[in-house]
């Protein structure tokens, strides 16, 4: 058998994982490296986790005992730091190596922090995974507001979550649109109004320009000199592919791990799948294409002709009591797009 050793645990890296076992059970003995400490979650729940509509054991979906079922070599809470390309070896943080015939990279993106003076502050955190979530909730119990830069789809689940745990919150976003790369100005705007009527504050178009605070936050200053009192700043500004390992090992990358259409990299042994890759110019943030690419890696490993190309993908918005759908060319600007507005006044 040959060795498969994959570096994530994530939402990627696990959906490929159950359907290698379901096309290629007999080729491979598979081991598997997870930063974090747990088995595999379900993060597009940690919303309703934060919400409190619904608990941590509830959004496993990968509990250790799920790979020793699969008789799956699992790690929990190992960073591995390096790639070595030619011994075909990666090592983790305590200097052990691991050899492999086929390696998976499965590393994500890491939440974009603004680059700003004060981001480093107690008080300040992302919203990517249950640690974040912790700390939100903990927040929650001993301070009143918070203060949510970011009005995509991440940063208003986070606000929402953060009002349903009592807190006075305000959403800080640099343009005058919400949802601005799933909403035409129209639609975003009876959002707006929805989400005020459910306790939602705004403070847009503002750009952060510092945190203010001496031991934790205390507020933040916007460009334009003026300032939002806050106890609790969330980031939801974005993700980055994260390459770092890659990069090191030499392989191609650009914004994130230059895949083919087999989500082969560069180097002919070692495949990426994920929000840490590129493919054709593209970088994936949403969980629809991070399975559509899961499924095509698995046949490709179980020896099939398998290609991915990319689809249309639609969003939702996961605050309870509002229904939003958003796919395709939203702002008609594709040549010969016609518009169709039904509205419900």
């Amino acid at each position: 058998k040959k060795k498969l050793v994959q570096i994530g645990a994530g939402m990627a890296g696990m959906r490929f994982l159950e359907r290698l076992i379901e096309h290629a059970d007999q080729h491979y003995t598979i081991e598997v490296f997870g930063k974090e400490p747990w088995g595999g979650y379900n993060r597009i729940m940690l919303s309703p986790v934060l919400a409190g509509e619904k608990q941590l054991p509830e959004i496993m979906t990968h509990p250790p005992a799920w790979f020793e079922q699969h008789h799956i070599h699992f790690h929990p809470g190992i960073s591995i730091v390096a790639i070595d390309t030619e011994r075909k070896v990666i090592r983790d943080a305590q200097g052990n190596e691991t050899d492999y015939d086929i390696l998976i990279i499965a590393t994500g993106s890491d939440p974009f922090i603004l680059p700003i003076p004060g981001h480093d502050l107690p008080g300040v955190v992302s919203f990517r995974d249950i640690r974040d979530v912790d700390l939100m909730i903990e927040a929650s119990g001993k301070h009143t507001r918070a203060a949510v830069i970011g009005g995509g789809l991440l940063g208003l689940e986070a606000a929402y979550g953060l009002i349903k745990r009592g807190m006075d919150v305000t959403v800080v976003h640099l343009v005058e649109t919400l949802l601005e790369r799933q909403l035409d100005a129209t639609a975003a705007e009876l959002l707006r109004q929805d989400l005020q009527a459910k306790g939602f504050k705004f403070a847009m178009p503002k750009q952060t320009a510092r945190i203010l605070g001496d031991t934790r936050v205390e507020a933040i200053e916007f460009a334009d000199g003026e300032q939002l009192e806050t106890d609790l700043v969330v980031m939801a500004v974005g993700i980055r592919p994260n390459t770092h390992l890659a990069q090191q090992a030499g392989l191609s990358v650009k914004r994130g791990i230059i895949v083919n259409d087999q989500m082969r990299t560069s180097d002919p042994s070692i495949y990426a799948l994920g929000e840490c890759v590129e493919f054709d110019g593209q970088t994936f943030g949403l969980v629809a294409p991070l399975y559509e690419q899961a499924e095509v890696l698995a046949r490709v490993l179980a020896g099939e002709d398998a290609h991915y190309t990319i689809s249309d993908t639609a969003t939702m918005l996961k605050v309870t009591g509002i229904n939003l759908f958003s796919a395709g060319d939203y702002l008609g600007e594709e040549e010969g797009a016609e518009s169709f507005i039904w509205q419900d006044h």
